[in-house]
């Protein structure tokens, strides 16, 4: 297929983690996030999606729906949510009301992306409260589930505000669990290949050879497929390679136990030299997805990424120390896409026509027996 037609035929968003830059703090995060949110929105970006993670220094976004509400109010149309809460971190009432609270002061623009994982190291989780021992989280699910759908009769435990809101839910994983889990309950899937590509085509594979349909009214009746993609962009190949050491960095911080503030970028060569080769491995396998250059090498990457998966929709990653240059980068990703759009609408193709602002109503039937184990 031809780049115009694969990069056209799908929406492209954006995963933030509010990155705290050394030097910066997280005043000045959230205050880049909502300028990128801001900008991302006039570049025809789909939705804007933020993660939780706990005693990281760099990520300022622990407090996920506080500043899904910041970026909500201040965009006006594109679709902002969690991606995702940890929510063997939570209460799904809490989770429920918080997002039922969202989707009432932003209606139609609340996306709800639900993990399994911590989000930070095994000590914070036990300081959150978390149970290493008890791994509920398909029970939880279905439990958030049943709180967002209309009340049954009887119902004597509501979220006020979210029961009969009906917010998307996502399941967001890095496993075939997650995968199974989202085909059981016919849920859409969003899988991290940004940090964890090994069981990338697998799991792309289990979750829509096994995607259960639903038949409730609005429910989603195919499967759905959204994979995280890690873009540095830049005017040229060589300035992407400097930009993109920031992350490569941060990668290295983190296995190493040393965390920190993401790092401003170094010398490409230098670092690349400098790694031993155990570290030169992990690099290449965690990140052997990234898309990183000028924009005929990020157009190129795409295209390529999306032929080989043929997900619905890519969810944009990058960590970058400079605002600016972060800005210019999801720039030139928009820009690539709308090229492709501009190519197929002067050759007379068709352009894409699914209406990706569908919402998805959930299932009332009982489904244990089609749930994961968690073995």
């Amino acid at each position: 297929m031809h780049t115009s037609q694969v990069l056209d035929m799908i929406p492209f968003s954006i995963l933030d983690l509010a990155p705290i830059v050394e030097g910066g703090s997280a005043a000045q995060a959230f205050r880049n996030t909502l300028d990128l949110a801001r900008h991302a929105e006039r570049w025809g970006y789909h939705r804007y999606w933020l993660a939780e993670h706990h005693n990281m220094p760099a990520v300022a976004s622990a407090a996920t729906s506080v500043v899904i509400a910041h970026v909500a109010g201040g965009t006006s149309t594109i679709r902002v949510g969690a991606g995702g809460i940890m929510l063997p971190n939570h209460s799904p009432l809490v989770i429920a009301e918080q997002f039922g609270t969202l989707e009432s002061l932003f209606p139609g623009r609340i996306d709800l992306g639900v993990g399994r994982a911590p989000g930070s190291d095994q000590v914070t989780a036990v300081a959150l409260r978390r149970d290493p021992n008890i791994d509920s989280f398909p029970q939880d699910v279905q439990e958030l589930m049943a709180l967002l759908r209309d009340p049954a009769p009887g119902q004597r435990v509501k979220a006020v505000p979210g029961a009969g809101l009906h917010v998307p839910i996502w399941i967001l994983g890095s496993s075939l669990f997650g995968a199974q889990l989202a085909a059981a309950l016919g849920l859409p899937f969003a899988f991290a290949s940004h940090f964890a590509p090994a069981q990338m085509m697998s799991a792309i594979g289990t979750y829509r050879s096994q995607f259960s349909p639903q038949t409730a009214p609005g429910a989603l009746e195919s499967p759905r497929v959204t994979l995280g993609v890690n873009v540095v962009a830049a005017d040229t190949d060589q300035e992407a390679r400097r930009i993109f050491t920031s992350h490569q960095q941060v990668f290295l911080a983190l296995r190493r136990g040393q965390l920190g503030p993401v790092p401003p970028p170094v010398d490409p060569d230098r670092f690349a030299a400098a790694l031993i080769p155990q570290e030169r491995v992990e690099l290449d396998h965690v990140l052997s997805t990234a898309i990183v250059g000028g924009p005929a090498t990020v157009a190129s990457g795409l295209s390529e990424f999306l032929a080989l998966t043929d997900a619905d929709e890519l969810i944009i990653a990058g960590q970058i120390f400079d605002h600016a240059a972060r800005l210019r980068s999801y720039q030139i990703v928009a820009e690539t896409r709308q090229s492709a759009v501009g190519s197929l609408s002067r050759s007379g193709l068709p352009t894409g026509t699914a209406d990706w602002n569908c919402r998805l109503r959930l299932p009332t039937e009982t489904i244990d027996q089609r749930l994961p184990t968690n073995d």
